[in-house]
């Protein structure tokens, strides 16, 4: 029996050690040396303090500043913990909605966030992505016709010039990942603090 019990402990500590250290190491390793801002959540830090991250989305409630795409994220009710409360990206918690295309409650929602939307006057023609959620509700992205149609209401709540927003807005469009992947967009966050950082 011992005999057959070895090499099976052997193989246990062997494989523990290989796929349980060894290997979760080296990767991290590499992370590290490879993409140190990536492997670390690429963390955005200004005066050395963190401000975000570039895979995070974040609520921006004042017009001077660019508004990201609706967020279905919830936290607890703190009246109530068996209930949960709209949390507007809630990193603790990313989900979409889970509303159909027939949920009236959806139906609302978009149409609530549309009118708002022209009443603020941020916008003249409407994206999807200004009134639809994303799966996770942190996408930190918009796309450039949804920034492009915000440029008026910050330009003028800035007291800047259309074109110098216009131009900052096509600095920080990214096209798709080797002309194919993805879709064109625009981190928010990093658009915002460009924008601070004219000043």
């Amino acid at each position: 029996m011992l005999a057959q019990l070895r090499p099976a402990i052997v193989m246990i500590a062997l494989f523990t050690i290989l796929t349980g250290v060894a290997y979760p190491l080296a990767i991290t390793g590499i992370g590290q040396a490879a993409f140190p801002l990536k492997a670390n959540g690429s963390v955005i830090e200004q005066n050395e303090k963190i401000v975000g991250s570039s895979l995070i989305g974040q609520n921006f409630a004042s017009d001077r500043y660019f508004h990201g795409r609706p967020s279905a994220t919830s936290a607890p009710d703190p009246a109530d913990a068996s209930k949960t409360v709209d949390a507007p990206y809630n990193a603790a918690n990313s989900s979409g909605s889970n509303l159909g295309p027939t949920s009236k409650k959806l139906v609302d929602r978009v149409s609530g966030a549309i009118e708002a939307e022209f009443a603020a006057g941020r916008i003249d023609v409407v994206a999807a992505d200004a009134v639809t959620t994303s799966a996770s509700g942190l996408d930190p992205h918009i796309s450039p016709q949804f920034a492009a149609a915000q440029v008026p209401a910050v330009a003028r709540a800035r007291g800047l010039s259309e074109a110098r927003v216009r131009d900052l807005v096509e600095a920080h469009s990214e096209g798709r990942i080797a002309g194919l992947i993805g879709e064109p967009r625009v981190n928010v966050l990093l658009l915002n603090l460009a924008l601070d950082a004219l000043h």
